[in-house]
């Protein structure tokens, strides 16, 4: 077994799913759709500087979710892959990551769009997407999702990651 490390939350994300059922199950699916990151006030300060970028990552826990298999089958596909080759929520560490758009930062309160984060999910941490430092070069391959003739804009979460 690893070694263990101690996380805090610094603040909560708001969005209008309750359950993870019917959700989108990544940004791109999410296309539009508002909420909002709470910061908690301790935190506060260290979002000076941010309002200038147009998309942040949100780091977060899944919270809601328990146990995790080494082999899925993940929405997008009806193979298994081992859960390092999926987004799938029930992982190891249960850590999140979404890249979403930054609309305004209201006194703590971060508004944010095409969030595919479900209502009451604890943030770890929040960094700015820069473009020159998170894509570089034009060679990019995505592995078995190649393969697929499914768009995430299309694909809604069940309930396989439950539990």
């Amino acid at each position: 077994m690893g070694l263990e490390y101690k996380l805090q939350s610094i603040g909560i994300i708001r969005s209008p799913f309750r359950q993870r059922k019917g959700m989108p199950i990544q940004p791109a699916g999410a296309r539009g759709i508002r909420g909002s990151v709470e910061v908690l006030p301790e935190f506060e300060k260290g979002l000076q500087g941010l309002e200038g970028f147009s998309h942040i990552y949100l780091l977060y826990w899944f919270h809601l979710s328990e146990g995790f298999d080494l082999t899925v089958k993940p929405f997008m596909d009806v193979e298994h892959h081992g859960v390092f080759a999926t987004r799938a929520p029930r992982r190891p560490n249960q850590i999140g990551l979404s890249v979403v758009r930054l609309v305004a930062i209201q006194q703590g309160k971060l508004i944010i769009e095409d969030v595919d984060i479900l209502d009451g999910t604890p943030l770890l941490d929040i960094k700015p997407f820069v473009p020159e430092f998170d894509i570089f070069g034009r060679e990019f391959r995505s592995g078995w999702l190649e393969k697929q003739d499914i768009s995430p804009e299309n694909v809604k979460a069940d309930d396989r990651f439950s539990g």
